[in-house]
């Protein structure tokens, strides 16, 4: 089938925290395929989906729906009922990678360092009483502490509690994304996130990116509303943190299951260790995403979303 005769359904927005950003990554990908020649339309994540699929008829359809029902395996076992070929990682997969807790505990069962966490319910702190519960924290955990929803993106809800005088204040707010929350222990480096594209010559891990804030924060404001981000691409490491990244970050992606391509997100401390962070499905592809800026350094992001689309048509 030649690219002009393809037509890709892209899917964007949705009812998420995270709306914006993949409306955003959708019109990206979106200019980008129509510049090659595809034929390529973005629809909203809402009712209209089935009949909006079955109008277009689609030879690819492109999931860009962050956090929630985009990644935790909905709309991928959407998909597949209908039978529609579609970039990225099948349900049962992005389920497991999206819950953050589940990836790590995968990841550290394999021998991979991982910052040890605990992952707490909304409902433990109703039924046990949130005093108590902080209590039991206070005296077991060693501060300071990254707290964040154990599913989502964006880093929204995230925040570091550096005693326990912050923590309520950071469970609050990571409540208010999701009734499950992780408690993981911070690890004092720099972000580096390592993207995968994985097609027919199996996965190939794209040159590291690394993310400086002014503050050490790389929150939701750093990474899309304001300028306070750096970005080094490749990252700032020797040749052999460079292979060891990469190499992490292909194992991950393969032990995760993943399919398509993927982002794999560590901190590289002083002595030079990476520390599995989580692992994204369908990562960020707006102007300042990662992935999109790793694509350009091998060449052009174009390239590879076309390449993506390709073999997802082909595939049996």
């Amino acid at each position: 089938m030649s690219t002009d005769s393809l037509k890709v359904l892209i899917i964007a927005g949705g009812l998420t925290h995270e709306r914006d950003v993949s409306v955003r990554s959708g019109r990206r990908v979106a200019n980008s395929l129509i510049n090659q020649g595809f034929d390529a339309k973005v629809v909203d994540f809402d009712q209209n989906l089935p009949a909006e699929i079955s109008a277009f008829g689609p030879d690819v359809v492109w999931p860009l729906v962050h956090g929630s029902l985009g990644e935790d395996g909905s709309l991928q076992s959407l998909l597949e009922g209908l039978g529609v070929p579609y970039v990225g990682s099948t349900p049962a997969q992005a389920m497991l990678a999206s819950n953050k807790p589940t990836a790590k505990a995968l990841v550290g069962a394999a021998g991979l360092d991982t910052p040890g966490w605990i992952a707490l319910p909304q409902l433990l702190f109703r039924q046990l009483g949130a005093h108590n519960v902080l209590g039991m924290i206070n005296s077991s955990l060693t501060f300071p502490l990254v707290v964040k929803p154990s599913s989502g993106g964006s880093a929204l809800g995230m925040s570091r509690a550096q005693d326990s005088s912050d923590l309520r204040s950071a469970m609050v707010d990571a409540f208010s994304y999701e009734e499950h929350v992780m408690l993981e222990r911070f690890v004092e480096g720099r972000d580096i996130a390592v993207s995968v594209v994985d097609l027919e010559e199996g996965p190939i891990a794209l040159p590291p990116v690394e993310v400086s804030t002014d503050d050490g924060h790389y929150d939701y404001e750093a990474r899309y509303t304001t300028d306070e981000s750096e970005y080094f691409v490749p990252a700032r490491l020797s040749n052999d943190e460079m292979t060891d990244v990469q190499a992490a970050a292909i194992q991950i992606h393969e032990l995760l299951g993943l399919r398509d391509l993927s982002r794999i997100d560590f901190i590289v401390d002083d002595n030079g260790s990476f520390w599995f962070i989580d692992a994204n499905v369908s990562p960020g592809m707006t102007d300042t995403s990662l992935f999109p800026q790793a694509a350009e350094a091998t060449g052009s992001f174009d390239e590879i979303c076309a390449a993506i689309v390709r073999y997802v048509a082909s595939r049996d």
